[in-house]
């Protein structure tokens, strides 16, 4: 019983649906994406949801390229979307596109006109709109609604021909102009678009509407459960109405919960905005909520299906916050992600009483999370460079780090103190003197003394150097979708900070892109494509702990 309480909504619709026989107990579910754009972190969800549901009930999953509107539409992006779903773990059983179905869509379109439940209008779409009437008032007909059936066969088939302009036609389902839903009422079915399609080329100049082609294109295909987002809760009875009338395989529309994200937006018309118009370096920008710009900052696909999994499906929207994303890729990283050092803000350091010129090999365990990952080596000299903010001229009691006559240990190595230290003409730290205790080696330590602090380091001499791009929420706003100002003003400024000069083990030159680790103390990050031979680019992916949870804090 316990696991039958487990189950989400969907998933008691399709056990009861199995238990009863229905569709012979098939389970055929679909990702139906539009390619006008990448797929972002709210697809995922409905990518887990889909194929997932086929997995578990032993059933199978279509790609179906909802490709009906050649002016938006580029092999990029279906390109970008299979590469997304391959990432994220799933394989669909058949590469479709709404485009294989537009001559079946047209004998539909051709089978409504017959049976009086479609005709071919003449008015504008304001004109259109306006006799649509209001969900208490109800519509008028237009002119058109009278013609014969006859009539609106010739002037469909000239439609197709190409004998109209953009606008000039239109062809509508003859609806109820009464219903209290508005998409009940003469909704378009065909629109003229005199545009090059993507697959057909030139071959077609009208070309179905949502609503028309995607139920009818469900029914081809023997669709057994159609999962869409609750926006189409409205557009149910248009789907049955469509399949009802045409006498053809009953496919059944389900609605949940689209995934909403904080501190981000999921309009791919807003997202296209932020490429377009520069705000972004494009669709796969580490700050964009889209799946490719998630895997380049460094996200799994393990952690965005742990997403999913977490948030679960339900019939309510609401907002997820972005730092649960953040936890899961946490969570992940910390098993998984060896540990390096890493100086993002570097000050010299010059031991005086270690020998010039001696290089020591120090032993440094690759992630104490994982007993098989190993050790590695790391150099060590007199010169090192350690973090800006673990020096302190006059540190206050409790700094548990470098200030003269402060003792600290540096990681996998000796005990030193401060000595002394340079400044430039601006008041800058320039160099920091200290000396180390021989006898206190990190793992054969003899000195008998207990410090508080340990801080992390490279060598100067072998230290390769890097850039580290800091990448912080895209917007400054919770939920900028709702906020009446433009988007656009409420991008984040400090959403990307640039470290051109950080200095890093010289092992982490041999890292490939997509390669994760943990900067000791500083955070997760990701070798990213930018990177060369000469210079290797790291991006953050995320803190080590929620740095905005304790900022929200402050603020209440």
């Amino acid at each position: 019983m316990s696991e039958e309480r487990s189950l989400n909504f969907i998933e008691q619709i399709v056990e009861e649906d199995i238990a009863n026989g229905v569709n012979d107990g098939r389970v055929l579910t679909r990702f139906p994406p539009e390619p006008n754009g990448y797929l972002h972190i709210g697809h995922a969800k409905s990518i887990v949801l889909n194929f997932g549901l086929a997995q578990k009930y032993n059933g199978k999953t279509n790609l179906r390229f909802d490709d009906t509107n050649p002016v938006t539409e580029d092999t990029e992006y279906v390109d970008s979307i299979k590469e997304d779903i391959r990432w994220l773990g799933f394989e669909w059983e058949k590469e479709l596109y709404a485009s294989d179905y537009f001559e079946q869509l047209y004998a539909f379109a051709v089978k409504m006109i017959e049976k009086g439940l479609a005709y071919v209008e003449d008015a504008s779409a304001d004109e259109i709109a306006a006799a649509k009437g209001t969900p208490t008032v109800p519509g008028t007909p237009t002119p058109a609604r009278s013609r014969s059936a006859a009539e609106n066969l010739d002037l469909f088939e000239r439609m197709r021909k190409g004998e109209f302009k953009d606008g000039e036609k239109t062809l509508r389902a003859k609806g109820d102009l009464a219903s209290p839903n508005m998409h009940m009422r003469d909704p378009l079915m065909y629109r003229i678009k005199h545009a090059h399609h993507h697959r057909t080329g030139d071959k077609w100049c009208i070309y179905p509407m949502y609503d028309f082609a995607h139920g009818q294109s469900d029914s081809i295909e023997h669709i057994t459960h159609s999962i869409c987002t609750l926006e189409f809760i409205p557009h149910r009875p248009l789907y049955d109405w469509f399949i009802k009338e045409l006498e053809i395989f009953p496919s059944r529309q389900y609605e949940f919960a689209r995934l909403n994200l904080t501190y981000t937006v999921m309009s791919k018309r807003k997202l296209k905005q932020l490429v377009e118009e520069g705000h972004v370096s494009g669709w796969d920008d580490p700050r964009m909520p889209t799946i490719s710009g998630l895997r380049r900052r460094g996200y799994t696909a393990a952690s965005i299906r742990q997403l999913c999994e977490r948030v679960g499906v339900q019939k309510r929207d609401n907002m997820i916050e972005l730092s649960l994303l953040e936890f899961c890729i946490r969570e992940e990283l910390n098993r998984t992600a060896n540990r390096v050092m890493a100086v993002l803000d570097p000050v010299k350091l010059v031991i005086t009483n270690y020998p010039e010129g001696q290089v020591e090999e120090m032993a440094a365990d690759n992630n104490p999370e994982d007993e098989n990952a190993g050790s590695r080596t790391l150099p060590f000299s007199n010169t090192l460079y350690i973090e800006r903010e673990d020096f302190m001229e006059a540190p206050p009691k409790k700094f548990f780090r470098l200030g003269p006559g402060l003792m600290v240990r540096l990681k996998n190595a000796y005990i030193i103190k401060g000595e002394s230290f340079e400044k430039d003409a601006d008041g800058n730290i320039t160099t920091i003197y200290a000396t180390y205790l021989p006898e206190s080696k990190s793992g054969g330590d003899q000195s008998g003394l207990t410090v508080k602090g340990t801080i992390h380091w490279v060598s100067a001499a072998h230290a390769a150097t890097a850039e580290v791009r800091i990448y912080d929420r895209l917007f400054t706003a919770e939920n900028p979708q709702a906020e009446e100002a433009d988007f656009k003003t409420l991008i984040n400024p400090d959403s990307l900070h640039i470290i051109k000069q950080a200095y890093v083990e010289p092992g982490l030159l041999q890292a490939a892109p997509g390669e994760r680790f943990q900067f000791l103390r500083k955070g997760y990050f990701v070798v990213d494509k930018d990177s060369t031979p000469e210079k290797i680019v790291f991006n953050r992916t995320v803190t080590l702990k929620d740095a905005w949870a304790k900022e929200s804090a402050k603020g209440k």
